[in-house]
């Protein structure tokens, strides 16, 4: 069943009707409802259209967030060959939360590290809603090291709303663990390419996003912090969150105007969650066109490109 967010009642209303014609057409085949099922799905088709072509930024974190939409664990499963998960930072723990290991991209052998927020009640605690600990950047340290002895070009994939606040992960170091692993992805000396799925949020995402080329869905956000954190510190006020949304400059459009992002990957209307498979391909294709460009160059020009892009991010802001 497809889940609908508060601005989508018009599609749901028709979509619904639609499922009803077609359930009665089920039941009773001397009932031809084909005529009613075409106009109501132009209907439906057109009031998407119009909805998704204005949405607002905090619709926008709605659709970034919505359970459906596709994750690490399905992109994975699409665009990569020979998969294979690394587990623990070997010195703590494992964390579900970021996945990381190595497998073929394309015939190319490749790292790939990213958040995974899980798709149900069982999995989304398993891997704590895609917010990692310390021993979680601790593995894609460790990842990102190896990947660098070999030669191996890195893939990130972000979806967090920001790595886990808990006690045990600040006893742990959890702020010198994001430092040591946003370090690590300037000093690498192979390409490094980063896509935000969904949610990139705080330190929590950029520690696996600081790459030579990071791009974003079209209906992902890209934050210091969530809209509710925002409003929570700004105005004392959780609630204010549609407000902060828009006043933070999260979009994909925003993001790529500053300059901070250096490409926007087309969703179906209606959202990733909508079409998965060609959102995913959409991105895969993406991915394969920045690893060619990056792949010419050396690995200390990669290095030293990749630190003066941060730098001039600081001095065009």
């Amino acid at each position: 069943m497809h889940n609908y967010l508060d601005f989508e009642k018009p599609i749901s209303d028709l979509e619904g009707k639609i499922h009803e014609l077609k359930k009665l057409k089920e039941e009773d085949e001397s009932i031809d409802t084909s005529d009613e099922v075409g106009r109501l799905e132009v209907r439906a088709r057109e009031a998407m259209a119009d909805i998704y072509s204005k949405l607002s930024p905090w619709q926008k974190t709605q659709v970034a967030r919505h359970p459906q939409r596709p994750h690490f664990l399905d992109y994975t499963r699409q665009l990569f060959e020979e998969f294979t998960p690394l587990a623990g930072d070997r010195k703590f723990a494992e964390d579900e939360a970021i996945q990381a290991g190595l497998g073929r991209f394309r015939g190319e052998a490749v790292a790939i590290i990213g958040q995974e927020k899980g798709s149900d009640t069982k999995s989304r605690l398993k891997h704590n809603f895609g917010s990692a600990r310390p021993e979680g950047y601790r593995k894609a340290i460790r990842v990102m090291e190896m990947a660098d002895r070999f030669g191996l070009p890195v893939i990130t994939l972000i979806d967090t709303a920001g790595a886990y606040p808990g006690i045990g992960a600040e006893e742990r170091g959890q702020a010198e663990a994001i430092a040591r692993s946003t370090e690590m992805c300037l000093n690498i000396r192979v390409p490094i390419v980063s896509v935000v799925l969904g949610e990139g949020g705080s330190g929590g995402a950029i520690a696996i996003a600081t790459g030579d080329r990071v791009y974003m869905l079209e209906h992902a956000i890209y934050s210091v912090i969530s809209p509710e954190g925002a409003a929570s510190i700004l105005w004392r006020d959780s609630t204010r969150a549609k407000e902060a949304a828009s006043n933070m400059k999260i979009t994909s459009e925003d993001l790529k105007a500053f300059g901070i992002i250096d490409g926007i990957i087309q969703e179906p209307v209606g959202g990733a969650h909508r079409d998965a498979a060609a959102v995913i391909g959409r991105t895969g294709d993406v991915i394969a066109a920045a690893l060619k460009e990056l792949s010419a160059k050396p690995g200390d020009q990669l290095r030293k490109d990749r630190r003066q892009r941060y730098l001039n991010i600081g001095r065009q802001l």
